[in-house]
């Protein structure tokens, strides 16, 4: 799981270093989105990799992570925009301001993806194991 927070962190801060999110139109958020949405979709894969789950598994592991992520993304955005100081907007102030907020995103969608999958895997487990 280190593995896909390291790869996560650094393809956000790589496409932010080099200019390829857009600030001033609709392809920054749906290019930050996808990242995130990669990132969402390999923790619940390498979870149901790792379990050997079944066909139902990897579909209710990649839901779950999926629901996870994205509400974990949205929490760990706010919470940015919230602690960081205000500018105006993140994408406007850029630099490093803006590179703390898509780290926080992005391990918040990861802490997300896993608290979700952890919660269902406690209801996964049957009683008397």
């Amino acid at each position: 799981m280190v593995y896909i927070a390291v790869f996560g962190v650094t393809a956000i801060l790589l496409l932010q270093a080099t200019g390829m999110i857009p600030l001033a139109s609709v392809g920054g958020p749906l290019t930050i989105g996808a990242v995130i949405l990669g990132i969402i979709l390999s923790v619940g894969i390498h979870e149901a990799w790792s379990r050997r789950r079944g066909p139902l598994g990897w579909l209710v592991n990649l839901v779950v992570a999926t629901i996870g992520g994205l509400l974990g993304a949205q929490l760990g955005g706010f919470a940015a925009a919230m602690s960081l100081p205000y500018t105006g907007s993140l994408a406007a102030a850029g630099g490093v301001v803006f590179a703390v907020a898509l780290v926080a995103s992005v391990l918040c969608a990861i802490a997300g993806a896993w608290a979700a999958i952890a919660l269902v895997n406690r209801w996964r487990q049957v009683p008397g194991r």
